[in-house]
């Protein structure tokens, strides 16, 4: 089975969560475009619908929803996301499509947050994949000098802007065996918008898509 099916797997899958009258999240990413293309076959149970960025919510308003914005909807029922990589804790590493300050307040607003993965996506440590921080423009050369520092390898995402108008660092070489106080850690740099660490909240519910089906881990 091809990752793109494992994807389309672990977005159906999510499906089944979406209750009468649900208030809704989505994400963003290659396997959030899949759910949000079989959203029209549960158009009937979703009350309102909130999106972490511009493009998904393109891709919603093209199948006739009305994307709402949190300040109108406040807290809601049920945010759905993917993420880059996951451990056994459901604590995510978020961002690799550089959405992943407005995934943060999303899924910190949702009473039920859902991570759809594939298989791929599960390992032992968070780390491997570069870790994503949004920072502001003026203080990306002070972060990086701070992310050195950590004994990662900051590189600048060039010619990516977010849809907050800020700049993005990937590091590599991170090892992050304990991703909650690496989160607060890197939250008190000046100059850093979000760290792409989701760990004070982590994903609830975890569904892992692999050749024989789609798992379940709960938080």
């Amino acid at each position: 089975m091809d990752a793109s099916d494992k994807k389309r797997n672990a977005a159906k899958a999510a499906l089944e969560f979406i209750e009468f009258g649900t208030s809704l999240g989505v994400g963003t990413g290659s396997t959030v475009n899949f759910l949000i293309q079989m959203l029209p076959g549960v158009r009937d149970k979703i009350d309102r619908i909130v999106s972490s960025s511009k493009a998904s919510t393109a891709l919603l308003e093209e199948l006739g929803f009305e994307v709402s914005t949190l300040n109108e909807t406040g807290d809601f029922d049920l945010y759905i996301d993917g993420a880059d990589e996951s451990n056994k804790r459901l604590e995510l590493i978020k961002g690799g499509g550089g959405a992943l300050t407005r995934e943060k307040v999303l899924a910190s607003a949702a009473r039920r947050f859902i991570c759809i993965v594939d298989d791929s996506k599960l390992v032992g440590m968070l780390g491997h994949f570069p870790l994503p921080i949004e920072v502001l423009p003026m203080a990306q050369e002070m972060v990086s000098r701070r992310m050195l520092k950590l004994r990662g390898q900051p590189i600048w995402r060039e010619g990516f802007i977010t849809d907050n108008g800020n700049h993005i660092l990937d590091v590599h070489g991170l090892h992050i065996p304990n991703p909650l106080e690496m989160e607060a850690r890197i939250n008190r740099i000046p100059g850093v918008v979000t760290v792409g660490i989701f760990a004070d909240r982590p994903a609830d519910i975890l569904l892992v898509s692999g050749d024989d089906g789609v798992r379940e881990m709960r938080n």
